[in-house]
């Protein structure tokens, strides 16, 4: 499975490549903001985040004497890595006191939502939970015969309905199964087409209400399924996403396809959510839980 740093091996070698030119010993000028501005918008790392760790650099470099650029390469870092880190992976993480836990995963179509939704099956199966998914995306046949084959394939049940179906329908009737079979997790698959589609929120909202009218304060989590190589039209995707249902984290595919890693801190900060996952390939067993500083250290490295 590839590593953090093979992931970002594109984004090292372009734009963060070239922030550490910027880190020389000679003295910080207003050239050195400009340039380490315009290599962050670069990397994708988004307006608001930019100007959020210019300001946050400044700041330091003044409070703390910092005088010459090679000094700024480990506050920034610093910086980096306050934004991305939510100390999400605690003890217990994936334990829980619920009868049920309900995990809504959300995404436009092609994001790799389908495909993470066994990779989380695997990683909570080995953390002893009973799994059971629903294909809730009936708008597309291939997406809930997708999911039955990876259900196949991870050793859980996959509830589905007929193409066309009612998606709350599904959800409910995952539910009822997911109590049937004493299961402990329930993942439930959703529509992706574009945001701007207001039937789709429409219907993101309904699984939403159906799920939280049968289980108390379901869905626990709801996770966006976010592709890097969109840049920051996915972070207008996931605006729209949170306006409609809330998100609790996200989940960053196909890092490795892109030279604008840096949206991760974009996506930390515009969407002020933590990053749970990288998912990094096909397979089943290809995702990494995310870890701030080791994604920021091999961002430079």
């Amino acid at each position: 499975m590839a590593s953090f740093r093979d992931l970002l091996a594109r984004t090292r070698q372009s734009a963060f490549g070239q922030i550490q030119n910027l880190f020389v010993k000679s003295d910080i000028t207003p050239e050195t903001w400009d340039d380490l501005e315009a290599l962050l918008l670069q990397a994708d790392v988004g307006v608001a985040t930019t100007d959020l760790l210019i300001e946050r650099l400044k700041a330091r470099a003044e409070a703390e004497d910092i005088k010459l650029a090679d000094q700024l390469k480990k506050v920034l870092k610093e910086e980096m890595v306050k934004l991305l880190d939510h100390h999400i992976f605690q003890s217990g993480y994936y334990q829980s006191t619920r009868l049920l836990e309900v995990i809504m995963v959300i995404g436009v179509n092609g994001s790799g939502k389908t495909t993470s939704i066994p990779k989380l099956t695997k990683i909570y199966q080995k953390h002893g939970r009973k799994v059971i998914l629903a294909a809730a995306d009936t708008f597309r046949a291939a997406a809930i015969d997708q999911l039955q084959v990876w259900g196949e394939r991870a050793g859980v049940p996959v509830i589905a309905g007929d193409p066309n179906s009612d998606p709350g329908a599904v959800a409910y009737n995952a539910i009822q199964a997911s109590y049937a079979r004493k299961a402990d997790t329930l993942i439930v698959d959703t529509a992706g087409r574009l945001h701007t589609k207001h039937n789709l929120m429409q219907e993101l909202k309904k699984i939403n209400n159906v799920l939280n009218r049968s289980v108390h304060q379901a869905p626990h989590q709801t996770l966006l399924v976010i592709d890097a190589t969109n840049g920051q039209n996915a972070i207008t995707q996931a605006k729209g996403f949170a306006d409609a249902v809330g998100i609790t984290g996200a989940i960053i595919t196909k890092l490795d396809g892109t030279p604008k890693g840096g949206v991760a801190l974009s996506i930390a900060h515009d969407l002020n959510v933590p990053i749970l996952f990288l998912g990094t390939g096909e397979k089943i067993d290809t995702i990494h839980e995310f870890d701030a500083r080791q994604f920021v250290d091999d961002l430079f490295e």
